[in-house]
């Protein structure tokens, strides 16, 4: 018996060392740290988002990009590619997404993406015979992204739709949002 408990711990003991010297030697720094999986989350927020939405599948749907709430016509890396991934889920959803880079009339400004202020709203959407467009906004606090998404109707730019969330300022998220 006490040759069995002894061999258990020398192997426990290797397996910890082995996981020790893993994380070192791929140079994990943050080790034991959690990292928020932005795709998950936004998916998340999509779907709430989505809930009460009433949307027709066979209507194009348009997803501006987001953009920070402190100054309206400008964007981050992290602006764009949660809009990518909303735009994604809503296509894994069953809408129809139209994408807006493709367009040759939408006009983009270069590192911010497809902003839509509230006037181009209308006139985007009816270009593109689209039912609502998702517009966004972000915040950002010492250890917190705020995320505002709205559902909007281009008839009249009514909310039919809206879900607030946040997510912990990672290193994944800082680097988004230096970048541009």
């Amino acid at each position: 018996m006490k040759r069995r408990t002894t061999l258990a711990l020398l192997l426990g003991a290797a397996t910890l060392a082995q996981i020790g010297c893993a994380s070192y030697y791929y140079g994990d720094r943050a080790a034991g740290t959690d990292r928020t999986d932005l795709v998950e989350a936004n998916y998340r927020a999509t779907d709430m988002l989505l809930l009460d939405a009433p949307l027709d599948p066979r209507q194009p749907v348009l997803v501006a990009t987001l953009v920070n709430v402190d100054r309206l016509t400008e964007s981050s890396r992290l602006g764009r590619i949660f809009s990518e991934q909303i735009a994604s889920r809503m296509v894994q959803r069953g809408l129809r997404v139209t994408e807006l880079k493709l367009r040759e009339h939408l006009s983009m400004h270069r590192d911010q993406g497809e902003l839509l202020l509230s006037r181009e709203i209308r006139e985007v959407s009816q270009a593109q015979d689209a039912q609502a467009v998702v517009v966004g906004t972000y915040a950002v606090s010492a250890n917190r992204v705020y995320i505002s998404l709205k559902l909007v109707n281009p008839a009249g730019n009514t909310m039919v739709a809206a879900h607030d969330y946040a997510l912990p300022v990672d290193e994944n998220v800082r680097v988004l949002l230096t970048g541009r």
